[in-house]
């Protein structure tokens, strides 16, 4: 990076690198001179260097290094002079919209320009051919090179300078301007793009505004000067967007505007609130809500009724008329009849959040808001005296299409009142903020409401109509929209209609004895007879008894002791009501206290600031003063020198000259140097004058008969080369003749000369185009055989590909059949082996209701006898465990009984010697058994049951599942 001692010096250089070519150098050197810390301090030779800076950037195109370097200068210059800043960037601006203008008009004179060399060729082959690669016409490929470039560049511009001014108190006006430009750009050129974003980037800074609100030299939106810059650019922002068309975007800057004066709590003035609201009446009204259309629109007339004082009387009547017309095409019932609870509460949001941006509160309390319709708007208009001011045309169409009960003829009564209505309109004279007002456009809602009153009325007194019949009852469309506008109706509960086509008729209601419609009829015309009737006779009034007057006493004393309980109920609520405030104010009183705390804080932090910054002001200016007195010294020496070679004397001393004394004197000698010059010059010129004069008059004779004597000679001369010239044209026709004789001997031999040259070049060309269809019929033929073969090949490969097909196919079905059978196999053997598993389950089941049977009858058998424990377990233990005395007496028990002797019995009477007897009549025995198992399986059972009764080891390794194994 490139350091100067001075800042002249880095401009000196940029001057130079762009005086030999070197811009990129130049800019480089610029840019690293603005972002060094160095040169914080700033000086008038900042503000050149910034300008030079712009320009270089403006020329390259280098948006990015423009924004660096006007934020760096920001920062030198926000506190010192932020005049420089608006100066530098209002240069930048003016700069590139200059560029991109002159791209602009080159593009336009390119395309005018008549740039061919062949003024008979239309197009050269170069420009045909480009037009046909890329497909663009010369003027669009001519804005893509020259104009698109510099469009950006200045769209850059706009987004940099916003970005640089946002949030900033001291250069709002600077900000408007930008914003207002950036604005006009999208609107001359058609940016809808770029107008969408540019829209979201002023959002965001004004939310960023009220998010950081403890920012240093950030707006106040509360002062009126802030605001109604804000409010212009808003505005501003409206009338673009619907310029452009973009609704989407001018509903979003209604309520960028409704949401400002919701922030700082106030009103804009009515000529801005007019703006406001035509342009929502005109966003309502390409929305199709007629609904708000025409709420805009009575707020519009309340606006100009109010605040103009020049509104004429045509003037308010037609908009009057506007406001009644737009509140009669809104549809007569509400298209939320049918919808779900969550559409519903959708609706009533949005409707509330439209009541609030109409009705311009900027205090919105939504739970006191009531919901807009048309019933309510047309009992405004009534209650506003709005239709005394409208034209006898609209009050006769509102009183026939509101009032008025005339099925057959309603719609006949309302075309030719629509069709003078439709000639009204015009640009308003007295209120130029107002839209032009056209109230044709409303005649094809009107006519779509007298269609959907005449249905309805109809349907109150017909049951059945011809299809034909009601056509004419409509005059206005054909029968199927009418037929399209009574399924919307019916769609929403409006009427009740069938349409038959195969009678050819349309049938009105639910075909009940009695009409609706015709009930509440009936049931209003007896009570308009009633009241008719008491008006004529009025009944007499008769003196009231006693009981009924205590009576009416004892209610009106009820009523009173109600009246003070709400009373009381009342004062009540309004004390805590009173309490609550009370505390509310204590505690605005507290957040208002710590606020002034910390605006008190923030003083004194910016006193402190403000006084560091006055020192090192005064620091800065010392060294100023220091150096001018510097500078100021060696003026003085160098005057000293100059006025000792002119041997003239110093009029000042050192001790007491300054700067300003020295440049002072120095235009003082400049001055006496330039008039001693100027008093030279006159003398010498005074006597060139007369010399020059005198040397005209001495040379006037001689040359007029210089003159004269050439004159005389070039007449001689002429005459000659005249006489000169006939005698060549003779010689040469002369000559001409002879030739022609000559030549005219010739022309025999070279007419056969010529004969013979056609004759065989035409044999030439003829055999060659013979030779050339030759070959061309032998290419045709090739290129046949090659696409012959070549469509076999195709086809080959495709049949190839369907039998590869085929037989891959027909293995992944012999492979699904081959593992269905193996799972039909795998089921069917574990169905089989499931119903062995039950079987054993059986058997083992059986086996152990058995052995319970005969433990049973054991214990029943052996509780008489002396021996018997009483612990019943004690059949399965081991027989260590049983008394001494009681083994001798079950060995000698054992053959009387002639009974089944257990084994373990039998195993203790071995040891001892005594030898059991057989167990015939064992049912447990091998000749007894239930199955076909063998013997020493039972008995390894029953030597484990033993084992795990009586808690010893276990005499062999087999198992319950070894037992199942072996069985099967």
């Amino acid at each position: 990076m490139a350091t100067f001692a001075r800042p002249e010096n880095a401009l000196k250089r940029a001057e130079e690198l762009i005086n030999v070519g070197q811009k990129q150098e130049a800019l480089e050197a610029l840019h690293s001179f603005i972002t060094s810390r160095r040169y914080r301090a700033w000086t008038r030779t900042h503000e050149k260097i910034l300008f030079k800076y712009v320009e270089l950037c403006v020329d390259m195109r280098r948006g990015r290094h423009a924004k660096d370097g006007l934020i760096q200068y920001r920062s030198i210059c926000q506190q010192v002079n932020i005049n420089s800043l608006e100066e530098v960037i209002k240069h930048f601006m003016q700069l590139s919209t200059e560029k991109a203008e002159l791209a602009r008009s080159q593009a336009q004179a390119l395309e005018e320009a008549l740039d061919v060399d062949d003024l008979e060729a239309d197009r050269r082959p170069e420009d045909l051919m480009l037009s046909y690669v890329s497909g663009e016409k010369g003027k669009e490929r001519s804005d893509r090179e020259l104009v698109t470039p510099w469009f950006k560049f200045l769209w850059e511009t706009y987004r940099t300078v916003l970005e640089i001014l946002r949030n900033n108190s001291r250069l709002e006006a600077l900000y408007a301007m930008t914003a207002h430009r950036a604005f006009q750009f999208c609107k001359q050129y058609k940016r809808t793009t770029e107008f969408r974003r540019l829209c979201e980037i002023i959002r965001n800074h004004l939310a960023n505004l009220n998010k950081y609100r403890d920012q240093r030299d950030r707006p106040d939106l509360t002062a009126p000067e802030s605001l109604q810059l804000y409010l212009d650019t808003r505005f501003e922002q409206l009338k673009v967007a619907t310029e452009l068309e973009l609704w989407q975007e001018a509903f979003r800057s209604i309520e960028d505007i409704h949401g400002l004066m919701c922030m700082v709590k106030k009103t804009p003035k009515s000529s801005l609130m007019v703006v406001y609201f035509a342009k929502l009446s005109e966003i309502f009204w390409m929305s199709s809500n007629h609904l708000y259309h025409a709420y805009a629109w009575l707020k519009l007339y309340s606006l100009q009724k109010s605040f103009n004082k020049n509104l004429s009387q045509k003037d308010l009547q037609l908009i009057a008329s506007s406001v009644v017309l737009a509140a009669l095409s809104v549809p007569p019932y509400d298209r939320s009849s049918d919808a779900s609870h969550l559409e519903l509460e959708n609706e009533k949001e949005r409707s509330l959040r439209v009541a609030n941006l109409i009705a311009f509160d900027v205090e919105p309390k939504p739970e006191s808001r009531e919901v807009l319709s048309r019933t309510l708007l047309l009992s405004d208009l009534l209650s506003k005296g709005v239709m005394t001011c409208v034209t006898q045309e609209v009050k006769d169409l509102y009183h026939i299409l509101e009032h008025e009960f005339l099925p057959l003829h309603l719609a006949l009564k309302v075309q030719p009142l629509l069709t003078k209505i439709s000639k009204l309109g015009g640009k308003l004279a007295s209120a130029s903020s107002v839209p032009e007002v056209q109230l044709s456009k409303y005649v094809p809602s009107l006519e779509k409401l007298a269609t959907l009153r005449s249905l309805q009325q109809v349907s109150q007194v017909y049951q059945t109509m011809n299809i034909d019949n009601l056509s004419k009852t409509i005059p206005f469309f054909d029968f199927s929209v009418v037929e399209k506008i009574s399924v919307d109706a019916v769609k929403h509960n409006f009427l009740a209609m069938k349409v038959d086509y195969m009678k050819g008729a349309v049938f009105f209601g639910n075909k009940n004895l009695e009409s609706e419609g015709l009930r509440h009829h009936l049931a209003t015309f007896a009570e308009s007879l009633s009241k008719a009737r008491i008006m004529i006779h009025p009944p007499v009034k008769r003196e009231l008894k006693s009981g009924e007057t205590l009576s009416d006493l004892v209610e009106t004393v009820e009523k009173e002791h109600r009246r003070l309980l709400a009373r009381k109920s009342i004062i009540e609520k309004r004390k805590e009501e009173q309490e609550r405030q009370l505390l509310e104010m204590e505690r605005e009183e507290e957040a208002k206290r710590l606020k002034l705390q910390k605006i008190t804080e923030e003083a004194e932090q910016r006193r402190l600031a403000s006084e560091f910054e006055q020192m090192k002001n005064q620091r800065i200016l010392r060294e100023i003063e220091e150096r001018e007195l510097e500078e100021a010294q060696a003026l003085l020496q160098e005057a000293e020198k100059r006025s000792k070679k002119k041997g003239k004397k110093a009029v000042l001393e050192g001790e007491k000259i300054t700067k300003q004394s020295l440049m002072e004197l120095a235009l003082s000698e400049q001055l006496k140097e330039r008039q001693e010059m100027e008093k030279k010059l006159q003398k010498l010129v005074k006597t060139m004058d007369y010399l020059e004069r005198a040397k005209r008059e001495e040379a006037a004779p001689l040359i007029e008969a210089a003159f004269q004597r050439r004159l005389a000679e070039e007449e001689e001369l002429h005459d000659r080369e005249q006489h000169q010239e006939i005698e060549l044209s003779r010689q040469r026709h002369a000559g001409d003749l002879e030739e022609k004789r000559r030549l005219g001997r010739m022309s025999e031999s070279k007419n056969l000369f010529q004969e013979r040259v056609v004759s065989r070049r035409e044999a030439e060309f003829n055999r060659l185009e013979k030779e050339r269809e030759e070959r061309i019929n032998q290419i045709i033929q090739s290129r046949k055989q090659e696409r012959e073969a070549k469509r076999k090949f195709i086809y080959y490969l495709r049949c190839e590909e369907e039998r590869q097909t085929r037989l891959r196919e027909e293995e992944e079905a012999r492979k699904r059949e081959e593992m269905e059978r193996r799972k039909r196999e795998e089921a069917e053997r574990n169905a089989k082996l499931d119903e062995i598993a039950e079987k054993q389950r059986q058997r083992e089941r059986e086996l152990e209701e058995k052995e319970r049977q005969r433990r049973e009858e054991l214990l029943g058998k052996s509780s008489s006898g002396p021996s018997r424990l009483a612990d019943p377990f004690a059949l399965s233990r081991p027989v260590e465990a049983a008394p001494a005395a009681t083994a001798p007496a079950a060995a000698a028990a054992a053959p009387t009984s002639g009974k089944y002797v257990p084994r373990f019995k039998r195993v203790a009477a071995e040891e001892r010697g005594v030898q059991p007897p057989p167990a015939e009549n064992d049912r447990w025995g091998s000749g007894n058994r239930m199955d076909d198992r063998p013997t020493q399986h039972s008995d390894r059972w029953r030597d484990d049951r033993k084992t795990s009764f009586g808690g010893g080891p276990p005499k062999s390794t087999s198992t319950w599942s070894s037992s199942r194994t072996h069985d099967r």
